[in-house]
Order: C-alpha cells, then structure tokens, then sequence
C-alpha cells in the first residue's frame, strides 16, 4: 500500500498553532494494541522530520511537571512547525502500553515505596514497557519514506523504524525536567538506555541523595519524637 492508495485528500484541512497556520492530514493506524493515529504536516518528503509519541494524558493534556510528555511533543511541534513540514505518529500507548488504570496503580506503588515506576509495574506483575513501534513504521513505509530524522530519545523507536528498511538520523529530543519527579523518571529512563545527557544524570545522583538524605532525617526526627512523647495512662 503507497501513499496515493491511502488516499489523504478527504481529511486535509488547516490548524492554527502558535501564530502559525499549518496544512495536516489525518490517517487512522486501526490497531487494537499500539493503534492511533498519523498526522502530516505540509508536503511529505524524504528525511522530514518525525516524532512517534506515546500518549500521555497527565503530560500531554493535563500539563503534569512529572514527565517530560508534554514539553517533548510541544518541542516536536515546534521544530516541525519551524521546518514547515514532519509527521506526528500519536500512539494510544498510556503508561508505557499498561493502560492509565495501571499507570495510576504504579505512580501511587513508586510515591509509597520509594522507586522509580520501571520497578512498581514489576512489582504489581506489569511490563515495564510493554510498547511495541512496529505499526508506526510500517505506516512510515507505506507512505513512500525511504529517510527520516526522527526525533526521540528512545533506541526501540530507532531501532523498529530501522527495521522497517527506512534510513534514520536520530535528532535527541532533550528537554529541561520540570520538577524532582521528572527528573527521577528520566534517570529511570537513561537506566534502560534512553538517551539522555550525562548532565542530567548528575544531576539526578545528586537530587536522589539529597533525596535519600531527607528521608532518612524525617524517619530519624519522627522516631526521636516519638520516643520524647510522654504516654497518657488510661483512666481509672
């Protein structure tokens, strides 16, 4: 299937975005599992830009500071806009492919215990990650791309569009973290071989033991008092 049978003129229309109008298409991925949808931006070209975005509905909509979901695709619309052109593939794929229900559960398991959520998915029998990139590549394929930059800082991303026989140029799509929890999560992250920069893995090290340093007083300043509190007898 070529672009020309996927037959994009019935959905194309105008969005204004940050002071600028741009041309997008809408093509559905029907996918039970990794589905959503594929958005084109301008003309399509070889080597166009190209982020594959996992939904998130705490980042992308809500604008939680725990992630860096929102400010990862707003930066990806950004250089797209800027470039006049590049594809948005909008998986349904919340909370790493676990479903919002789960992800809840393991934000709430990860606040509890101390860890980061790649443990508390594992902890309550999940996948850490349970995404697959196959069905975004395929649909790049099939619109006729033989390169793309894609942004991201994901290998598996990298590494199934590759599979897809499409050349990438990968263009690191790094962000300032916006609070404690997101940058707890990216140092989660880079542990499991997300690119990020050693920058901000000093700065998570140093964040987790100032961290670690103030709990331990807390738990240490609690138990002090609770030793000093004098203990009222019951009455007679």
């Amino acid at each position: 299937m070529t672009i020309a049978e996927w037959d994009l003129a019935d959905t194309g229309h105008r969005m204004f975005r940050k002071g600028n109008d741009l041309r997008v298409r809408v093509l559905e991925l029907p996918e039970a599992r990794d589905g959503g949808h594929v958005l084109i931006f301008g003309e399509l070209t070889d080597g166009c830009l190209v982020r594959i975005h996992s939904r998130c509905l705490y980042g992308d909509a809500l604008q939680a500071d725990d992630c860096d979901c929102g400010p990862a695709l707003d930066k990806a619309m950004d250089l797209i806009q800027a470039a006049g052109s590049g594809i948005l593939i909008y998986l349904e794929q919340e909370g790493r492919g676990a479903g919002l229900v789960n992800k809840a559960r393991g934000l709430r398991t990860s606040q509890r215990d101390g860890v980061d959520t790649f443990r508390s998915y594992q902890s309550l029998g999940l996948e850490p990650d349970s995404r697959s990139y196959d069905h975004a590549a395929v649909a790049l394929e099939r619109l006729g791309l033989r390169s793309v930059r894609l942004m991201t800082n994901n290998p598996d991303k990298v590494r199934a569009v590759r599979a897809a026989g499409i050349k990438v140029t990968v263009r690191s799509l790094h962000t300032r973290p916006r609070s404690p929890r997101a940058l707890e999560l990216r140092e989660a992250q880079r542990l499991s071989g997300h690119l990020h920069p050693t920058a901000d893995a000093r700065f998570a090290e140093l964040w987790l033991f100032l961290r670690s340093g103030w709990f331990a007083l807390r738990r240490r300043v609690h138990g002090h008092y609770l030793a000093r509190k004098p203990r009222h007898s019951p009455p007679i």
